[in-house]
């Protein structure tokens, strides 16, 4: 009996060694796993934090300046910046961005060559052309809107109807724009020329007071000015459509297109993004662009019927700046015939 407890007694010994042994071993196992786990989620962790500030190094950017103009009804730049899409989508990548508030799209096209702005977020047609027949290295993106009839003449006296009607008068805009081109344009279906009136260069606040005041027969108007014309019963000479395309686009240079395609893309998907939105929140866009531009929330859904804001660029497009290049060399702002096709990108 004493041998067979002995034996009893060894066996159990052994057998909670063996236990206390497993147990140790399986505790040291699992602390090990999850120790590598740990270590592998901390690894994968400082991989991804150095690919991200890695791939901020690679670009070579860290502050992208856009310009930011809401006339004359520029929703996508103002849905834009209330809603931090462009911060959104460069944020991810490292770069900061921040805005420029030049209306004046041959101080854009400047700020653009300059380097003090890398994107024309909204940069009329002629002064693209202008820039790049004058040996600016400058390259459109894509479209950023199209609104013949937001381009308009307006005056007091209702019997200006006609293009020989205004011969001799007043008329006041901005040289080199869209406007300009309209008043080339009308006149044009009478063959008639600048020349056939007394055309003085102003901007469209200055148009509205002169006209408003007497010394101005004309006024070349768009946008809310437009609007608010049209309400005070002024009479409308002629608007935009059938007579220019009225192309508004979002430029770059060819520089920086080649040098930074993925922040192109980032643009153009950034773009997409505006677009949805202005689509999907149609009651919610109107609002905010109203608040942006102190107009009542109806006057801004009928302005907003005139514009295309499709960012696609169509053989429409194409034919649409080439008339404005024609124009501008008739009107003698070019010096030489100009193809448009060299502006978009490869």
């Amino acid at each position: 009996m004493k041998k067979i407890l002995a034996v009893m007694t060894a066996i159990g010994v052994g057998a909670a060694a063996l236990s206390g042994c497993s147990q140790s071993q399986t505790q040291e196992t699992e602390a090990s796993q999850e120790q590598q786990t740990t270590e592998t989620a901390a690894q994968e962790s400082e991989a991804q934090e150095s690919e991200s500030g890695e791939e901020g190094q690679d670009i070579g950017v860290d502050k992208l300046v856009f310009t930011y103009v809401t006339s004359p009804l520029n929703v996508p730049s103002i849905i834009e910046k209330n809603q931090g899409i462009f911060a959104d989508a460069f944020g991810q990548m490292g770069i900061n961005v921040e805005y420029a508030e030049i209306t004046s799209g041959a101080d854009q096209t400047q700020a653009l060559a300059s380097g003090d702005v890398q994107v024309l977020y909204a940069v009329g047609g002629s002064s693209v052309i202008l820039s790049a027949a004058n040996g600016a290295d400058i390259k459109i993106v894509n479209m950023y809107s199209r609104s013949p009839k937001a381009f308009c003449l307006y005056t007091k006296d209702e019997s200006l109807t006609t293009p020989e009607s205004l011969a001799g008068k007043t008329i006041a805009g901005p040289v080199g724009t869209n406007l300009h081109e309209l008043l080339a344009a009308y006149l044009a279906t009478a063959d008639m020329t600048i020349d056939d009136v007394n055309y003085v260069n102003m901007s469209i606040p200055d148009a509205m007071a002169g006209l408003e005041g007497g010394s101005l027969d004309v006024a070349m108007l768009a946008g809310a000015t437009a609007y608010q014309a049209e309400q005070s019963g002024y009479y409308l000479v002629t608007d935009g459509e059938g007579l220019i395309d009225a192309s508004i686009a979002v430029a770059v240079t060819g520089e920086f297109a080649e040098q930074y395609p993925q922040l192109v893309d980032t643009l153009e998907e950034a773009q997409g993004t505006i677009s949805q939105f202005m689509e999907d929140n149609y009651e919610e866009t109107m609002e905010i662009v109203a608040q942006e531009l102190d107009l009542d929330t109806d006057a801004v859904k009928e302005m907003y019927t005139a514009y295309d804001f499709s960012t696609d660029i169509t053989e429409s497009d194409i034919k649409g700046l080439q008339k404005t290049a024609d124009f501008m060399l008739d009107a003698g702002m070019i010096d030489s015939e100009f193809d448009v096709n060299t502006l978009f990108m490869e």
